[in-house]
């Protein structure tokens, strides 16, 4: 398993993801949803692996909804930088991190479409692609 790192500008949010897949051989998705796309937002997930998000002020930790308010968009409010995003059920938290942030060099990203999914249809995907079992906390 790989291990990456990553940060907000200001690290007060940490990453730390593991992935199956060698990052060179892994291509972001880069999501064409209207705050995605202002946010220049491309994601890497792994099912298989693991997705840690740690923060050191709770405070400046900004969740934001948007399109059918299913997922939360994580970014610090501090420096302004987009993390990732979010999807929780009564088990599981599922999430994906913004490529952008990892000290990692990945293959150039693909356009994915979610918002021509209806509301079970993204939740359905994002359960097949994205890390399980999130850890959030400082």
């Amino acid at each position: 398993m790989k291990i990456l790192k990553g940060s907000c500008h200001c690290k007060n949010i940490e990453v730390e993801v593991g992935i199956e897949t060698d990052p060179a051989n892994l291509q972001p998705r880069s999501c064409d949803c209207d705050f995605c796309v202002k946010h220049h937002a491309a994601y890497v997930s792994d099912p298989r692996g693991f997705l840690k998000i740690q923060y050191k002020s709770e405070s400046l930790l900004g969740l934001y909804k948007q399109g059918t308010g299913t997922a939360d968009f994580i970014f610090c409010q501090n420096c302004g930088i987009l993390v990732g995003v979010i999807y929780k059920t009564p088990a599981t938290i599922y999430g994906a991190v913004h490529s952008h942030i990892l000290e990692a060099n990945f293959q150039e990203e693909v356009t994915v479409s979610p918002k021509k999914l209806d509301k079970q249809a993204k939740t359905q995907r994002w359960e097949e692609v994205w890390f399980p079992d999130v850890m959030l906390g400082p």
